[in-house]
């Protein structure tokens, strides 16, 4: 399957936009594992932002390397890095979602059950 001229031109226009942005990106979350890693509770989850850093460097180098080659199969690398840190980023989301609703649910018992003990102490007076 050949792709037209301009179907082409318009990949390696948005690839030279994009590559620039996983870079950076990639560089941020590096360094804010790297950052994470220097506290004891950050030590345990540094490793997730580095590797997704990882991941988004090695998109750009995919995408750079696409441009320079114009090889499709580099582009095929630079989505599936893409695709793996959009799957974990996912799920990091569905987690935090989960524990902020069982936060919330703990919240909710600790006031009910302060706001009982309350009422109690305040009749007895």
């Amino acid at each position: 399957m050949e792709l037209s001229e301009q179907v082409l031109n318009s990949i390696v226009y948005e690839t030279r936009k994009v590559k620039g942005w996983l870079k950076f990106l990639g560089i941020v979350f590096i360094v804010s594992g790297g950052l994470q890693a220097l506290t004891i509770v950050g030590i345990l989850v540094a490793w997730l932002p580095i590797w997704m850093g990882v991941l988004l460097l090695q998109a750009g180098k995919f995408a750079d390397s696409f441009l320079a080659e114009q090889n499709p199969s580099r582009l095929v690398e630079m989505f599936r890095k893409l695709r793996i840190y959009f799957v974990v980023q996912g799920i990091l989301i569905i987690v935090s979602l989960a524990l902020v609703i069982l936060m919330l649910i703990f919240y909710l018992i600790i006031g009910i059950s302060l706001f009982g003990i309350m009422s109690q102490e305040m009749g007895t007076f």
